[in-house]
């Protein structure tokens, strides 16, 4: 007969009972100290929270959404945002040799040259902006250009990681997701972060760049369609009825949550639950947010839909200002899309390159902001515009020469919630190569789009995998300058 039935002396046992009770006592001063709720676990395993209902801000901001308009492929300051006229004087001649800085892709190294469009000064303001946006240019008193922008990477996919998130390397949730995950939604029958591509592809670095990354997938954007229905499979099967629709989500959720009261802990069942029923949502919202046969013609015309190249990103803009109508929290619009030309990648030439980019773009943006203003939404609608990195000031070559990449200096600009407008915030050096008055880091842009909309980016934190993880790391200081 075995004398020890349980596998253990009675010594044995008492010691790991005695484990056991200092456990329970561990657990309960971690459960009144919120350590549970900090890591997830209790949204996780709670059938009632929805993760994206609304939350309080942490101090009044003004802006209640975002658009952000991401220009794939880095548009040039010194041929957009940044006037230098020293680049006039001092075109043809290399730069200075001072000047340290990585040739991405090791490509020709040629001579300073001068914006290849003038500049002409908009608004009371007088804010400098090159003719390839001219339309925008009627806005200037809206815009708060920052021309001392500088970022971590020289290379596209790396560097729009870098914007999206905050650091160059995959894995870690974008701004939008942060943006989401601090305030929630205004409308649970839409997603709270939506994000559209171009038609002639994605970023380089792909889904990364609008990812939750450590968080409950509920947080990451959803993809809209650029051209076509912007969502798929809105409308369910003709043999279903809404009835027998809702009737099987909730047997199905039955099940999920049973399987999930088995396993507490992991987010992804939580997440598909709360998907489910937000596709159910949107079947019945969504086609008439996106149905842009209900805008007017004249408004149409505004966003230049329906003409040739301004057709695709003016309904996209449109369909943005639908969604943040709607209490969408963060959206972000892609111009360009694949890789070299079909971005703003202007290697080859600035002229060729950036006027189909800001060609298709330009009006729609001027009629972004217009409609924003008339329907009394751009106070509370903050428009980002930007891209991952700049362009150096001088040429890859002779003729008709491009730019290579440059994230020593560049310039993005902020307009509406909350944005100071026609400033001007910092300075890049004589030859728009680098910025050499207030910098502004990307930690620093995210830290001051996230204070317009009333979050403290110190506060604003999520445990993972033993640390209080933020946005902008143990970086990033407002800008004040550019706030209102």
């Amino acid at each position: 007969m075995n004398p020890f039935p349980c596998r253990q002396t009675r010594r044995e046992f008492v010691w790991d009972m005695g484990a056991g009770f200092a456990g329970l006592a561990l657990t309960g001063l971690l459960s009144r100290d919120g350590f549970f709720e900090r890591i997830g676990y209790a949204a996780e395993t709670s059938t009632a929270v929805n993760p994206l209902l609304p939350k309080p801000s942490h101090s009044f901001g003004q802006a209640k959404s975002v658009i952000f308009l991401m220009m794939n492929g880095a548009p040039s300051q010194v041929d957009t945002f940044d006037h230098k006229p020293e680049l006039e004087r001092l075109a043809g001649q290399p730069l200075p040799e001072g000047k340290k800085f990585t040739n991405s892709g090791g490509r020709k190294i040629g001579f300073l040259t001068p914006s290849f469009r003038p500049f002409r000064p908009g608004g009371q303001s007088g804010l400098m902006i090159s003719d390839f946006f001219e339309n925008v240019r009627k806005h200037a008193d809206k815009l708060a250009v920052i021309r001392s922008c500088h970022t971590d990477s020289h290379a596209h996919g790396s560097a729009l990681v870098a914007m999206n998130t905050g650091k160059t390397f995959i894995g870690r949730p974008s701004l939008g997701s942060w943006a989401v995950y601090g305030l929630g939604t205004e409308n649970e029958s839409l997603p709270g972060y939506v994000v559209i591509l171009d038609k002639r592809g994605g970023p380089i670095s792909g889904q990364p760049n609008w990812s939750a990354g450590f968080m409950p997938s509920s947080f990451q954007g959803t993809l809209f369609r650029p051209v076509g229905d912007p969502i798929l499979d809105l409308r369910g099967p003709e043999f279903l009825d809404r009835a027998a629709q809702r009737s099987q989500l909730d047997l199905l959720a039955r099940l999920n949550h049973e399987h999930m009261a088995a396993r507490p802990g992991g987010s992804d069942l939580a997440s598909r639950i709360n998907t489910y029923e937000l596709a159910y949502r949107m079947q019945a919202e969504a086609p008439e947010a996106v149905d842009l046969s209900k805008e007017s013609k004249a408004t149409q015309d505004m966003y230049g839909i329906g003409r040739h190249p301004t057709d695709e990103f003016g309904r996209n803009c449109l369909v943005a200002r639908r969604l943040v109508e709607r209490g969408v929290r963060f959206v972000q619009l892609y111009s360009g899309g694949g890789h070299l030309e079909e971005t703003w990648d202007a290697h080859k030439s600035i002229e060729t390159n950036h006027g189909q980019h800001a060609g298709e773009v330009d009006l729609p943006i001027a009629g972004l902001l217009t409609d924003l203003e008339r329907r009394g939404l751009l106070d509370e609608t903050l428009v980002v515009w930007g891209g991952e990195f700049g362009r150096m000031p001088f040429s890859e070559g002779k003729g008709e020469p491009g730019r290579n990449h440059n994230p020593y200096g560049f310039s993005m600009w902020l307009a509406g919630g909350g944005a100071k407008g026609g400033t001007a915030y910092g300075e890049t050096d004589d030859f728009g190569f680098e910025a050499v008055n207030d910098k502004v880091h990307l930690h620093d842009l995210h830290a001051t789009i996230l204070h317009l909309l009333g979050i403290n980016h110190e506060r604003l934190t999520y445990f993972h995998q033993g640390r209080e993880e933020r946005l902008t790391d143990v970086f990033g200081n407002v800008v004040h300058g550019v706030i209102a």
